[in-house]
């Protein structure tokens, strides 16, 4: 009796038609800016300017060289990763036609696979460099909530990756379900989420606590946070199509949320015991 119901009261909610947002930005033919693409761009920039801020800092574990050059790294490590994971746990129809798996451009991107494709750019790097690569980590995770806040709204932008049908008052109505049912703005709620209330967490433990001395503590915050608050949003979010019913009694996000919640849970309890002096890469004095 619900849906029925629904179906007769969904004058109320907001048709995201009305909004006036479209994918692109831009179209210049044979060439269109999107807001995907520029969310991704904004997020890379402010990320490592932010980066630089932090590594200003006492005792940061790089120098601005070895920042420049992580970033290169991290945009591959986000596109590879990204789309690799997606195509693997998401759409593996997708490999039917394995050119289709390279176009980024039509969206399709899981940040589970990106926080792989991250990790192993850092590893890279600090093996080039003898870095210490789990407080590179530490540095990087405090920049990802601008990636994901930007992303998110790409996404609802796009008017993908909805939620389920609900009657709250601020439920949408999005063309890609064909079904005329009002929606959780799922994409909204992570973009709050992951985004500023994620980076608040962050940056108060950076700025007001000792844990930039404490290695795996900060991206172990990371972890945990944004696993925590996947697995929730996913509660109200539309699983993607052909994932509805795993067997197993949770979605796919929330599958690969787990072991970020047990890891994160783990760098956290055992980042005191890693606490050492430590002498910072561009110089800086010693400190406990």
């Amino acid at each position: 009796m619900l849906i029925p119901q629904m179906l007769a009261e969904n004058a109320s909610a907001i048709h995201f038609e009305t909004l006036g947002l479209h994918p692109v930005l831009f179209d210049f033919g044979i060439i269109q800016i999107r807001w995907y693409s520029l969310a991704y761009i904004a997020g890379i920039v402010i990320g490592w300017w932010y980066l630089l801020r932090l590594l200003a800092q006492p005792s940061a574990p790089m120098a601005r060289r070895h920042a420049d050059d992580l970033v290169f790294y991290l945009t591959l490590g986000i596109l590879l990763g990204g789309r690799l994971a997606y195509s693997i746990f998401y759409d593996p129809e997708m490999w039917r036609h394995p050119l289709d798996v390279f176009k980024v451009w039509q969206g399709g991107m899981s940040f589970h696979g990106g926080a792989l494709g991250v990790a192993i750019a850092i590893l890279w790097l600090c093996r080039e460099h003898k870095l210490n690569w789990l407080r590179v980590h530490d540095y990087v995770a405090v920049c990802v909530p601008f990636g994901l806040f930007f992303g998110r709204l790409a996404n609802f932008v796009n008017g993908e990756l909805w939620g389920k049908v609900t009657d709250v008052p601020w439920a949408i109505i999005f063309p890609g379900p064909g079904d005329g049912l009002p929606r959780h703005p799922s994409q909204l709620y992570e973009a709050g989420l992951e985004g500023p209330v994620l980076f608040a967490i962050l940056w108060w433990t950076f700025w007001k606590t000792d844990a930039r001395y404490q290695p795996g503590r900060l991206v172990g915050t990371f972890l945990l946070g944004y696993g925590m608050f996947r697995f929730l949003v996913e509660l109200v979010r539309q699983p993607d199509h052909g994932l509805e019913h795993l067997s197993w009694g949770l979605s796919m996000g929330q599958t690969l949320c787990v072991p970020m919640i047990v890891g994160g849970i783990y760098l956290i309890a055992t980042a005191k015991g890693r606490q050492a002096r430590i002498s910072g890469t561009a110089g800086a004095t010693r400190v406990d």
